[in-house]
């Protein structure tokens, strides 16, 4: 494109001429006197803000409007197009703006104030906030976009006025010549290269398509800035109006979509392929040819180039226009990412977002690469995220994929599309690229490669070249005595030979050299421009492609019963884990944030070793005679407090929490017992019965047996009392239970509570609650039993056991979760005498808790926390955990309270500081922002509306700072 092109027309010099106008000046006092004179209205003025308009909110008695003034060059007929669309869309029950007609009854008056001849109107004026200045857009309200663009097309296809007719700036029919002329008001040399070789990449791309789009009617500005949206109570956008009809034209009909998409580009955090969900919700509602979906990125590309070209324009001619100057940053960042990638890509990915097929190329008629290889079995290495050749985290050590390759058997290949371990990534927001694009093979050194097909060959040095024909391009890396640069190449004409290890790619884009792997986001979209170079080698070397999750998780919702709840609405596929980290089969890594189970961390070696051995050996019931019960029930004695001497061990902290239910009755003869309200304790009937969490079961409170007595929870947060010196008044309620039992003389058997208020993020219990607890259930009879099944074993960071912080001694001590790392293993610890007390009822007896496997694999835990330091990390990370926690606090409103100690934590989210109403929506929104950001964490709490943070122990500081980073950015971003 020329530089310094002229408009060839008449119209093209209005357009011109237009660009280069300032806006409108009418002071506060002229705005006033105006409204007064031909409204009859009087009120507040503020300034709205526009680029060539003057826009002014009215808030006056009669209520809100916006004062509209145009230069008088935008015809009369033109603006009364925009009111009879507007009169129109609202006849279709489209939230748009009425006008309002003057004291005269006109609804457009022609004005001149101080030599300035003007056109000026009043709308009303429509509640709300644009999205324009969000911190983070969601996908999904991208998508409210595009449908809501396609709406207004579909409306608009059966409206038509005279004043359609115009010749306006943003019209894209236009782009190419005022690019031209407006292209040398851009300073720096290096910008304005920029956006002229885009917009002639544009243009090329655009010049065949032109006469096939179709035309109509268009708002030609459906923008996150002429949008209205509020919240509802569920904290979710609603759309209130559209605003801004003043680019109404009739021109392309995918023009429309073009400048929602530029719009939304700012949004797109340096990724355009995020606005995708735009295109498809427009398709979905009113769908558009293929020459329209070919004709939008290029199209998005000018309207990026004319959004910066003209805001400079408009500053060298109004250096004081507030507005402009506020939009210069995000219109450069529109640019940035409207060129982040290949156009070719963004086609491709268009195409794919509307459900079209995507180009493609034939190479039947193509030699093969390597002859020597082409028809003859190959060794295929998976590099999947299940590959049997990762184990341990080896896929961490650089360049082992490539090890691997070189020590198979040749020939062998690894595969096209694979997802590939190897390339995953931690602690990081952006999706790892881990998608491969071509393939990589181990053939004999020195294995002819000959060309295809003919071309030019292009050398890149290293070993490294391009074959170039005219429909696609042939990359290799690992070739000796290759061609000599922009050599002419026939077909079967040698390329060079292999020196081992070559890699292959094949693109349909000649201009591009393509990344080897592409981020799972990118996938389809790089697929399809570098399709499988399997058509020219002759082998076995496509991947095959992923299960579906939906189709996965369609069967399960089918087959597994659905109180069996799964995390997030659309879950990833999780089916690795290593150290605190879980993975998806496309080899992402997610942050385990949430996971107290896996105490050691996922795919700890030891607990693959231990498992596999005792597998081998013998696994069978504990009523048989084998080393490894007494070994570990010796073991977990002595962690115990002193006194303690029997061990029964189950499977599940349900199990140990019903045993413990049963030893209490058949020690103390009572059946009554006290629980505290908030806490979970199990699913069974038993466990369920005195489990008062609402968030577990809703109707926790009215479903309890009576021989459950809730006490009040002593929740030093958010509790009727509140700080740490609330024992005695929390104690009273305990009093009043206790003594409506020895009212109705009931014989008690027990008082069940975790030592720290697990459910509620890990709250301590204030001091002394337990000892008074402990000491008034005793002198009844009852036994005191000590939930550590959350927060014991060392989690704490501060204390082994939970009970040690309130510096009392239970009866009983529930343990299980982290104690198996995933095994299912249970146990209950207690004294002789209450053991025995169960024998008078009967024998206990547990079919697979204490196995031999179990057993082994419950030592092995306590060995790798004793020789990797887990317990002292969840003391010592855990304390800088916690003050980062604390520092979120004194940033953030939303964050009440950081709960907690070592690694069991809690952020608590509360919309008010004063009354402590939970944030439960914003909770929710934080765990979905953070699943984006590549970590697990979920919602908790009987509002929830707490983080209850509990990682493997083997999390690190670097993760510590990851996460608390993420917390704090979304956050910043708004919720």
């Amino acid at each position: 494109m020329p530089s310094q092109q002229q408009p060839a027309s008449p119209a093209l010099d209005t357009l011109i001429q237009r660009s280069g106008l300032p806006s409108p000046s009418l002071s506060q006092a002229q705005a006033h006197a105006l409204l007064q004179a031909h409204y009859g209205l009087a009120g507040e003025l503020s300034s709205l803000g526009s680029q060539q308009d003057l826009n002014l909110r009215v808030d006056a008695p009669e209520g809100r409007f916006v004062l509209k003034a145009c230069h008088a060059s935008y015809a009369q007929v033109e603006l009364q197009a925009q009111h009879a669309a507007l009169a129109y869309l609202h006849d279709q029950g489209l939230p748009v703006p009425a006008v309002q007609a003057a004291q005269t009854g006109e609804n457009l008056l022609a004005v001149e104030i101080e030599g300035q001849p003007l056109r000026v109107r009043l709308l009303d004026y429509i509640d709300g906030q644009p999205l324009t200045r969000l911190k983070h857009m969601p996908q999904c309200l991208m998508a409210e976009l595009g449908a809501l663009c396609a709406r207004l097309d579909k409306a608009l296809v059966g409206f038509d006025h005279p004043g359609l007719e115009r010749t306006l700036q943003w019209d894209p029919r236009h782009a190419q010549a005022l690019i031209a002329h407006l292209l040398p008001v851009l300073q720096d040399a290096g910008q304005r290269l920029r956006v002229e070789q885009a917009t002639r990449l544009a243009s090329e791309h655009l010049a065949p398509l032109a006469d096939l789009l179709p035309t109509q009617a268009v708002h030609l500005d459906i923008t996150d800035d002429n949008t209205v949206w509020a919240r509802d109570q569920q904290r979710q956008w609603q759309l209130q109006g559209v605003i801004d009809f003043g680019d109404l034209s009739r021109t392309w009909r995918v023009a429309d979509l073009s400048v929602t998409c530029s719009a939304l580009l700012h949004h797109a955090e340096g990724d355009p392929l995020r606005i995708l969900p735009a295109v498809s919700a427009y398709q979905a509602l009113n769908p558009l040819t293929e020459a329209e979906l070919r004709a939008l990125w290029p199209m998005v590309l000018n309207r990026a180039a004319v959004l910066v070209l003209s805001s400079a324009q408009q500053l060298a001619v109004d250096p004081g226009n507030e507005y402009t100057r506020a939009n210069v940053a995000h219109e450069w960042q529109i640019f940035d990412t409207a060129t982040a990638v290949p156009l070719s890509l963004m086609q491709a990915a268009i195409l794919q977002a509307a459900g079209l097929r995507t180009d493609t190329v034939e190479f039947s008629a193509c030699l093969p690469l390597l002859p020597e290889l082409a028809g003859k079995p190959v060794n295929r290495i998976d590099l999947s995220v299940l590959s049997r050749h990762y184990e341990a985290g080896n896929w961490e050590q650089a360049g082992f994929d490539q090890h691997l390759l070189a020590t198979q058997p040749a020939p062998a290949c690894t595969l096209h599309g694979q997802y590939r371990l190897s390339q995953t990534h931690i602690d990081r927001a952006e999706e790892p690229a881990t998608c491969a694009l071509g393939v990589e093979l181990h053939v004999p050194f020195g294995q002819r490669i000959q060309a295809p097909a003919a071309g030019t060959w292009h050398h890149h040095g290293g070993g490294r070249g391009c074959l170039r024909t005219p429909n696609w391009a042939l990359w290799l890396q690992g070739l000796e005595g290759a061609l000599a640069d922009g050599q002419a190449v026939a077909p079967g004409q040698s390329l060079g030979t292999s020196a081992g290890l070559l890699s292959v790619q094949l693109c349909l884009d000649t201009h591009l050299e393509p990344p080897f792997f592409a981020t799972p986001s990118q996938a389809a979209a790089w697929l399809a421009l570098c399709p499988s170079p399997a058509v020219l080698l002759d082998i076995d070397c496509n991947a095959e492609p992923l299960p579906d999750p939906q189709a996965l998780l369609a069967r399960r919702d089918a087959s597994f019963a659905r109180s069996q709840k799964h995390y997030y609405e659309q879950p990833p596929q999780i089916e690795r884990g290593w150290r605190n980290y879980l993975i998806d089969m496309q080899g992402r890594s997610y942050l385990d944030m949430l996971n107290n189970v896996a105490v050691l961390g996922h795919g700890h070696p030891r607990m693959v070793a231990e498992s596999a051995r005792q597998w081998s050996l013998l696994n069978t019931n504990s009523r048989f005679h084998y080393a490894a019960i007494t070994e570990f029930s010796e073991r977990l004695l002595a962690l115990a407090p002193e006194g303690f001497d029997r061990v029964f061990m189950v499977n599940s902290g349900t199990e140990a929490n019903d045993l413990a239910i049963r030893l209490a009755w058949a020690y103390s003869g009572g059946r009554d017992l006290l629980s505290v309200l908030e806490a979970y304790h199990g699913w069974s009937v038993a466990t369920d019965a005195i489990s008062t969490s609402i968030a577990d079961n809703p109707q926790a409170l009215e479903t309890r047996p009576d021989w459950v007595h809730p006490v009040e929870a002593p929740n030093t947060f958010r509790g009727r009392l509140r700080g740490p010196d609330t024992a005695e008044g929390y104690l009273r309620d305990v009093d009043a239970k206790l003594a409506e039992l020895d009212g109705r003389g009931r014989q008690l058997a027990g008082i069940i509570c975790e030592p720290v208020y697990g459910n509620a993020g890990g709250i301590s219990l204030p001091a002394g609650y337990l000892r008074g607890a402990y000491a008034k259930v005793r002198a009844r009879g009852g036994v005191c039993i000590a939930d550590e099944v959350q927060v014991g074993y060392g989690r704490l960071g501060e204390y082994f056991w939970g009970f040690e912080e309130q510096g009392v001694v239970p009866d009983i001590i529930t343990m299980a979760k982290g104690m198996g790392n995933g095994q299912p293993l249970g146990v209950v610890i207690t004294r002789r005498e209450i053991a025995e007390a169960l024998e008078a009822e009967g024998y206990f007896f547990s079919s697979a808790g204490g196995s031999p496997v179990s057993c082994r694999i419950g030592m092995a835990v306590l060995d790798v926390m004793q020789e990797e330091g887990l317990w002292d990390n969840a003391r010592d990370t855990g304390r800088y955990f916690k003050a980062r926690l604390q520092a979120l606090v004194g940033k953030h409103p939303l964050a009440g309270a950081a709960h907690g100690s070592g690694f069991y934590l809690g952020l608590e989210l509360v919309r008010d500081r004063e009354t402590l109403e939970p944030a439960t929506e914003e909770t929710m929104a934080l765990c979905d922002r953070l699943r984006e950001l590549g970590i697990f964490m979920q919602p908790t709490g009987d509002h929830l509306n707490i983080l209850k943070i509990k990682p493997p122990m083997c999390t690190t500081r670097a993760s510590v700072d990851y996460f608390v980073d993420s917390i704090d950015r979304v956050l910043s971003e708004g919720l």
